[in-house]
């Protein structure tokens, strides 16, 4: 074969859905097939959905896993399909691709390298994978390897190339955070450029629970050059031409003994599976390049949040969702998000305000439902307020007003958003940030309470700058005195954030240090912040993680998320 034209087919899978995870792969292989493909490549664990979790454990789940992988392997007869799912038979469980030609596997390649870091857990379900996998198609042969194992630059990629490979394909599950793409697109490129050999990855996308993955499939030639790319936070084909001609001349042509002596440093033994003879199906008209213009900076972080929240209330089966609408940015910002992600007609908002909401908040709120064009339901709180105080007089006689009453506004609150989630089934979208997370700026069983928390992981600061660019994006759908508006909970007489908390530029540079980078004290007063200043904010965000664990889960878009990114002990002396 003098050119092996490539399909990745960058999916959405739904964890557990076999049967709709089956039907289209099977789709996208009949599409692969239809545009003259050889292979057709698609994501990590595409036919049981990423990460599966415990559900690895359960004996039904596998089976239904095998069987879905049977469907699915009569529909790839006339090209090579190349499949993520369980292989399980052999008593072990690993992370696998199957590689299907003529109707039936042909080959398994197990995932050597398991991760064990952050939101990966690995190790819990999965055998490692002990040889390096290729196939041999018409005499081309090609490595698979799958997501961690083409971060490492040595195994099982050297392995690969030294037993011949003229092209490595991975299968990749790889979430979403600020920067990443930059970071993965630099890796391949230095791998394809290192071993002389086109490397192209297939990512999945998507929202599962807290994690988005954001497609960006990626081809590089033997250079290093891109030469197809797939859409970002979209179902994608991308399609790509591999000139093998011209891997065996720059081969030849390498002056810098990039391949030299590779078998001896990389001996095997590998895995070579022979998929027999068929006729190379690539036009002489190569296929156009695929090169979409990936979304980044603020643009690629706002949909980032439609995507999980698209999908983690239509996986679930929810139809509609209610938002505590308090004329602030948090809620302002999960509004337009939820309206972006599922459309006005299924977003509700709610306007709750207290004696102490101001005419401002209250004005911005029913003004942003209107600009959003969103269903709007007004419940002052007032006259449950009241006999709330009424009731604890008694109880509470002989002690001054503090949070305590501050927070029986927001457990109200919270009562009625479940009440309306309870009667109509909507979920409700709660409206906490990241910095407020951090350190407890929020109410146990009334603003935290909810279903699914969008912004969780969005730091204050990056709350503005969204509200900005949703702004810049056409009409201004997010009122200026709400983005301009010094921030309040609004549940004391002329309370600001300010009060209890220091600027959000320096406590979300605290936070940043302390949770995603592990700083200390001393490196972050070095680096010029106030010692008081670090000492308090690590403090609160210390004392209040028994908070954070009864939070809904959210989406996770920096390096480091609380929850499953930060485990960390409620019960603890450390520093206190």
């Amino acid at each position: 074969m003098d050119r092996i034209r490539l399909a990745l087919a960058q999916i959405n899978s739904t964890v557990g859905d076999f049967e709709g995870n089956a039907e289209k792969i099977a789709d996208y292989i009949e599409r692969a097939s239809a545009q003259n493909a050889d292979v057709v490549v698609f994501p990590e664990l595409a036919l049981t959905g990423y990460p599966p979790e415990d559900l690895t454990f359960n004996p039904d789940f596998l089976q239904a896993n095998t069987a879905a992988m049977d469907r699915v392997c009569r529909q790839a007869k006339d090209i090579v399909a190349v499949i993520g799912y369980l292989d399980c038979s052999g008593g072990d469980i690993y992370n696998s691709a199957a590689i299907v030609a003529g109707g039936r596997i042909m080959g398994v390649c197990h995932k050597m390298r398991l991760p064990n870091y952050g939101v990966f857990d690995e190790f819990r379900y999965f055998s490692a994978g002990a040889r390096p996998t290729l196939f041999d198609l018409n005499g081309t042969v090609v490595g698979v390897n799958i997501c961690e194992d083409i971060w490492y630059p040595d195994e099982p990629i050297g392995s690969q190339v030294a037993a011949g490979a003229s092209l490595i394909v991975n299968l990749s599950a790889s979430p979403y955070r600020i920067d990443r793409t930059h970071s993965r697109e630099e890796m391949l490129e230095t791998r394809a450029r290192d071993y002389l050999t086109p490397v192209a990855l297939v990512n999945l996308v998507g929202g599962q629970d807290e994690l988005v993955f954001d497609g960006n499939s990626l081809v590089f030639d033997e250079h290093g050059r891109l030469l197809a790319r797939g859409a970002s936070f979209a179902e994608d084909m991308a399609m790509v031409d591999i000139d093998l001609g011209e891997v065996r001349g720059s081969r030849h042509r390498d002056t810098m003994g990039r391949l030299d002596g590779l078998d001896k440093r990389h001996p095997g033994p590998v895995d070579l599976f022979a998929l027999g003879e068929s006729e190379s199906r690539v036009p002489v008209k190569s296929s156009p390049p695929h090169l979409p213009e990936p979304l980044s900076g603020t643009a690629e972080i706002y949909r980032a949040l439609v995507v999980g929240v698209r999908d983690y209330v239509r996986k679930n089966r929810f139809e509609r969702v209610l938002i505590g609408l308090s004329g602030g940015v948090d809620s302002s910002l999960v509004a337009a998000v939820a309206v972006d992600a599922l459309g006005k007609e299924n977003v509700v908002c709610v306007s709750m305000p207290s004696r102490y909401s101001s005419d401002g908040t209250k004005g911005d709120a029913e003004a942003l439902a209107t600009r959003l064009g969103v269903e709007f339901r007004f419940i002052p709180i007032e006259p449950i307020f009241v006999p709330y105080l009424d009731t604890l007089e008694h109880e509470l006689a002989g002690r001054p007003p503090d949070s305590t009453e501050e927070n029986l506004q927001a457990r109200i609150r919270g009562n009625l958003l479940m009440a309306l989630s309870n009667k109509f089934g909507w979920l409700v979208l709660t409206t906490g940030n990241k910095s407020e997370t951090s350190v407890g700026y929020a109410t146990l069983y009334g603003d935290m309470a909810g279903g699914f928390a969008v912004i969780k992981d969005v730091p204050k600061t990056v709350v503005y700058e969204l509200c900005r660019w949703r702004n810049s994006q056409g009409e201004k759908i997010i009122p200026v005195s709400i983005i301009e508006r010094e921030p309040s909970a609004e549940l004391a007489p002329d309370q600001k954030d300010s009060d209890s908390l220091p600027p959000y530029e320096v406590l979300d540079r605290i936070i940043e240090d302390y949770v995603e980078h592990d700083k200390g004290l001393e490196e972050m007063v070095a680096s010029g912040l106030d010692a008081a200043t670090v000492q308090k904010v690590i403090r609160m965000i210390d004392r209040n993680e028994y908070k954070r664990r009864q939070a809904p889960p959210g989406i996770k878009i920096t390096s480091r998320a609380f929850g499953k990114d930060r485990r960390f002990p409620i019960t603890n002396r450390f520093g206190a």
